[in-house]
């Protein structure tokens, strides 16, 4: 059995502020370095032996990622395909702002349409063929083994929707927290989930806003 643990960044002032981050690459703010350390902590304190860490390219995951790297001792690798969707035109406008500037991809955007790609940015299928590309490439690169993920709440919303076999279309019931454990397993083949939204070190005051 190969285990994924994936993690979502630390929070952001533009998570506060219920803005689409997507690609644009937004720092941790104080709270979110604070929650990379308690993580780093924790996962130092429990032992864990994990094969390889692997992180998003953009700075809130990275840094979540080089914090816990740090206190294990070992090397953070980049993997572009767990990066945040792109969100095309939506990127950077608060949720609330979103109808009154970009009607048309707010649209898509709230009702899930599949290959609607926002004005520039990744379709949810686009979107999720990625993530479920890169799920595996490192799980065939870590056979039988441990390994953690820094990533967005984009991706662990398509991780969950992979796991389970939900439609893209249909609402999310797990939640996406800022520096939670979420723990999947491949094992003959198929994904499944061992544990989600695990923040015992944080608490559970964070923000589902990508």
């Amino acid at each position: 059995m190969t285990e994924l643990w994936l993690i979502r960044h630390g929070e952001t002032d533009w998570n506060l502020a219920r803005r689409i981050q997507g690609w644009r690459d937004i720092e941790l703010n104080e709270l979110g370095r604070r929650q990379a350390r308690r993580l780093a902590e924790r996962l130092g304190d429990e032992g864990h032996v994990f094969d390889a860490i692997y992180s998003s390219d953009l700075k809130r995951a990275h840094a979540t990622a080089l914090s816990v790297a740090e206190r294990l001792g070992m090397d953070v690798r980049v993997e572009p395909g767990v990066r945040e969707r792109r969100f095309g035109v939506l990127e950077g406008l608060a949720m609330d702002d979103m109808d009154a500037h970009e009607p048309e991809a707010s649209a898509a955007w709230r009702a899930r349409d599949p290959d609607h790609g926002l004005g520039g940015g990744e379709s949810l299928r686009e979107f999720h063929r990625r993530v479920v590309q890169a799920m595996d490439a490192i799980a065939a690169r870590h056979p039988g083994r441990r390994v953690l993920a820094f990533t967005h709440g984009g991706v662990l919303d398509m991780a969950w929707r992979h796991v389970q076999g939900l439609p893209l279309t249909t609402p999310r019931h797990g939640q996406l927290l800022n520096c939670a454990i979420n723990r999947v397993a491949l094992a003959d083949g198929s994904w499944r989930i061992v544990d989600w939204g695990d923040v015992d070190h944080i608490g559970s005051s964070a923000d589902d806003i990508v």
